[in-house]
């Protein structure tokens, strides 16, 4: 089978998550995130862009209900030994089918949590299972319970973490000597990906950002390329990837001579990052981080140029997003703790200047302060 952790491992995260349920007094789950499915099972598809779902009953025993492509893919990838396929035909109804599996599985009347914020879950399927269940049971939304338990990496999935973070060094190493005058953007994503490939990671949940000259001030993925000129900037945002675990990086690297104003930027950045390192750790909260980035920037005066959050929790996730929560942004009160992977980012987009900055790493938390999971250091790289 093609797991990834040891069976003791996946039996620990069932017995965390039950302990969760019997808290809430929750007698079962309905599991529709692949990221829930595969953090308790190990399995692993792109099969949730339909309707797939995972039953736990507060007993520990579990079913999946998906279609048939996927029948094999759980038994090869996950731990789960019930699968029950719904048909694909004119009129189906996955909804129902799984009301007459709760029912079979005797949950009739009883309290059933829905992970309903999830890409896995569409409105369209939502509004199905509302209708099938409203009389079925009482039904409440449990869509954080396993979201948080995720927060919390175990030793296992640490070195995944620290794998990813491998590749996402690696990819960058294989970027920079395509990063000059005349590169060719397409050829900098490839030895970026295929350094990732080579180095037994998987695909990145969603796509690397990479934009130059006017682009570089953009913080999604768009289609099209260009080449580098004499004096450019490159905007590359990326995910050294194993087993699904992300290890994310954010770098703005420079052709030709870097001017005052981009100079400026990266201080600035760089300043922010540091406050930042410090605002993470335990005694603090994901607001406390925003606020020490915020105010760096401030510092500088760059309150206007800066974004509204500035990092997010990562871990095993899957399309179309590998941005996980809890994220940096004003307010927050999640705190920080031990043993959480955290991607950090100082974006500052300069519109009026078309000038562009950035500089981001994952980190590890600790009992103290973090560690970087990057071996590169927060030099501006300037090609």
């Amino acid at each position: 089978m093609a797991l990834h952790f040891e069976r003791t491992e996946f039996d620990a995260r069932r017995d965390r998550l039950v302990i969760e349920m019997a808290e809430k007094k929750i007698d079962a789950m309905l599991l529709f995130a692949q990221e829930s499915m595969y953090w308790l099972t190990g399995y692993d598809t792109f099969g949730f862009c339909f309707f797939q779902c995972l039953v736990l009953k507060s007993d520990g025993s579990m079913v999946l209900l998906t279609r048939s492509a996927d029948l094999r893919q759980a038994r090869h990838t996950s731990t789960i030994d019930n699968v029950v396929v719904w048909l694909d035909r004119e009129k189906s109804n996955p909804a129902l089918d799984l009301r007459n599996l709760l029912n079979d599985l005797g949950l009739l009347g009883q309290r059933i949590g829905v992970e309903y914020d999830t890409h896995g879950l569409t409105a369209y399927n939502g509004r199905r299972v509302d209708e099938q269940l409203s009389t079925f049971g009482q039904i409440v939304d449990a869509s954080g319970i396993v979201a948080r338990l995720r927060q919390f990496k175990s030793p296992a999935e640490i070195a995944k973490a620290e794998r990813a973070a491998t590749l996402s060094d690696e990819a960058l190493d294989a970027a920079l000597p395509l990063i000059v005058q005349g590169g060719d953007e397409g050829a900098i994503l490839a030895a970026m990906q295929g350094a990732i490939f080579a180095g037994g990671g998987d695909y990145p949940a969603n796509e690397f950002i990479i934009g130059s000259g006017a682009d570089a001030l953009l913080c999604r993925y768009k289609a099209g390329r260009r080449k580098l000129t004499k004096n450019d900037q490159m905007t590359l945002e990326w995910a050294g990837v194993f087993h699904h675990y992300h290890a994310p990086m954010m770098r703005t690297v420079l052709t030709g001579k870097a001017s005052k104003r981009h100079q400026d930027l990266f201080e600035a950045a760089r300043d922010a990052l540091t406050a930042v390192e410090k605002a993470m750790a335990p005694g603090n909260t994901f607001g406390d981080v925003f606020d020490a980035h915020a105010r760096a920037l401030e510092t500088h005066g760059l309150t206007k140029h800066r974004l509204n959050a500035c990092g997010y929790s990562v871990g095993a996730r899957f399309t179309p997003s590998w941005m996980d929560t809890p994220m940096f942004y004003q307010g927050n009160s999640e705190p920080i703790a031990p043993n959480m992977t955290l991607f950090a980012h100082m974006i500052i987009m300069d519109s009026e200047t078309e000038t562009a900055m950035t500089l981001g790493r994952t980190y590890l938390t600790t009992e103290t302060q973090p560690r970087p999971l990057s071996r590169h250091d927060l030099d501006l790289i300037v090609q």
